[in-house]
Order: structure tokens, then sequence, then C-alpha cells
């Protein structure tokens, strides 16, 4: 830290509270009380200029204040037209927005299919269960997209529902003991569209003691591809 202080306040303050003694003792110290009196006039007039930037920023808070209220006040009147407006053109017709000078509100585009699961990974908790993570890069506007798991013990048969998920992952409790071959199906839902399928193999081995291991995930749907 240097010896004047950064503050203009605390600056002015490290010189006035020494001037009286520097001119006593002048001299002694190697100056003049010339020199020291240029010094009391200038943090003199230091301080008038500190004060009068001080008033002129709160003059400039209080300005701004003033224009954000004045800009709500603004708004808020404005906008009350605009929706008679719009409250009008729901029984006149759109006709009523070129009256006005307005927009007529777009015809919104429908909401894209949400996207493709791809990239599971599967561990193998303690319990014996499956834990499942996947990627799937839905497009802007798919918020509140569900996953659909569906399980097939083997190479044959049907897909059995097991459980949906809000969020990119799930956990299959009920894995058939012995299966040396399991095979999910994840698609993603929302309210007005699907995603296509994806399909995953799980294959499933024994290793060292019997003890139950996931020996390899393999996709079997192409991206963007439905299954």
């Amino acid at each position: 830290m240097g010896l004047l202080p950064e503050n203009h306040a605390e600056r002015i303050a490290f010189f006035t509270s020494r001037t009286a003694l520097w001119t006593t003792n002048a001299t002694a110290i190697g100056t003049t009380t010339t020199q020291v009196t240029d010094v009391t006039t200038k943090a003199a007039a230091a301080t008038t200029a500190l004060a009068a930037q001080l008033a002129a920023q709160n003059a400039a808070k209080a300005a701004t204040q003033t224009l954000f209220d004045a800009m709500d006040a603004l708004t808020n009147s404005g906008s009350i037209v605009i929706e008679q407006v719009r409250t009008k053109s729901r029984t006149a017709g759109e006709g009523v927005y070129p009256l006005a000078n307005l927009p007529a509100p777009a015809t919104p585009s429908p909401k894209p299919a949400p996207g493709q699961p791809t990239e599971l990974v599967v561990s193998l908790t303690q319990t014996g269960a499956f834990d499942m993570k996947w990627k799937c890069p839905n497009p802007p506007g798919t918020q509140g997209t569900v996953y659909n798991v569906f399980r097939r013990v083997g190479s044959v048969g049907e897909y059995t529902f097991i459980g949906g998920s809000g969020v990119r992952e799930f956990t299959d409790e009920t894995v058939p003991s012995g299966a040396a071959l399991i095979m999910y199906k994840i698609q993603a839902v929302r309210s007005t569209a699907v995603g296509p399928f994806a399909t995953f193999n799980v294959f499933i081995g024994t290793g060292a003691g019997g003890a139950t291991m996931i020996t390899s995930v393999v996709e079997t749907t192409s991206p963007k591809m439905a299954a």
C-alpha cells in the first residue's frame, strides 16, 4: 500500500491534518511555509470539487430514478392500449392492427418433435439393477420431454414398457437373472409429439468368481432414424 490513500476524501484529510504541523516545522522538515500554504489552498479547492462531484452524482441518481419512474408509467399506460387493441381484434378481426399501427400477432410455428436418444451407458449396481444414462439432442422448444423405456429379454419377443423418466437416466430394478442379452428401446415424448425410438443391446457375462458383469452396450439404431 502506498503512502497516500486512494480514496479522495481520505487523501484530502491526509494533507489537511498535517498542514498545521508542517507550517510549524517547515524549515526543520526541509520545506517552506509558502509550499505548505499552497498545499492548504489546494486541499480547500479539492474539498470544494469533491463536494460538487458528490452533489452532481446525487443529482444524477435522482434524475435517473425519475427517468425510470417515467418510463415505467409510460410503458404501463401504453401497454393498456395495446392490450385493448388485442381484445378488440378477437371480435373485430386483425384489421384493427393496421388502424393502431401495430403488427398482428405471428402465427406460432409447431414445436418440433424431441430428438432420438443415443450413447447409452449402463452400469451394474450392487443390487443387480442397471443404472442407465444417455444423451438426447432435443431441438429448441421441446421442454418437458419425458423418456419412455421398453425392455426385451433376448433377441425375440415383444418389448415391455418398464417405466419413464423426466431426465436422461433410468434405473431398471427388475433385470431378469441369468439373461445374456437385454434389449432396450428408449423414446423421447412430450404432450404433442414423439421422437424416434433408439434401440440398445446390453450384453451380460460372468466375471471372476461368477459375478455378473456388463460386457458391452451396442446401439443398433443410427442417430435420427427410427428403430
